[in-house]
């Protein structure tokens, strides 16, 4: 495994706390050291929300994440705020359906994925955040796909556990992604 600092960002309601959720859950069930501290504005639903996720092999110092590796971004001003703090190397993706400019660094490497535009064409209702987090699986390898299903029954709510195979096949959609 490798040590993971990442960077969930976007509006309220867009599903990034979910994300978080998932990847805290994989982290326990790996039996990593771990972080997860989400953060949203009062606004919940349209308003900001980010999670910072930290997953290591070593004790975690401190659940804030300055200079993330990994940064995913649903919308605009998101990716204006964090862009800058991602060390140089690491990873962002990018729900391209949302955010239409182009990442302006060239010293990391850029993940365009039409997540939104995805999952309203194959059905997957709002699943744009899952569809990004099976690409993000892919490329940074954080989590182990073993234990994705595990996460989320852990995550779903039992009176939503319908959902878990909807979920399962937005994160495939993602992993299968190719720009």
């Amino acid at each position: 495994m490798a040590h993971h600092e990442i960077v969930i960002a976007g509006f309220g309601g867009q599903g990034l706390l979910f994300i978080g959720k998932v990847l805290a859950y994989a982290g326990l069930i790996e039996k990593r050291q771990l972080s997860w501290l989400p953060s949203y504005g009062p606004e919940m639903r349209g308003g900001t929300a980010n999670c910072n996720v930290i997953l290591s092999d070593d004790p975690v110092g401190s659940p804030i994440v300055q200079h993330p590796n990994v940064l995913i971004v649903m919308n605009a001003p998101s990716l204006d705020k964090y862009e800058k703090a991602v060390v140089p190397g690491g990873k962002i993706f990018v729900d391209s359906t949302l955010i239409t400019r182009k990442v302006e660094r060239d010293d990391v490497d850029v993940y365009y994925v039409p997540a939104t535009q995805m999952a309203k064409d194959m059905g997957l209702g709002n699943l744009a955040n899952m569809i990004l987090f099976g690409t993000v699986i892919r490329e940074t390898g954080c989590i182990q796909d073993a234990t994705v299903e595990e996460a989320l029954r852990h995550v779903i709510p039992a009176r939503k556990m319908d959902l878990l195979d909807v979920n399962l096949r937005a994160i495939q959609v993602g992993k299968d992604y190719q720009a």
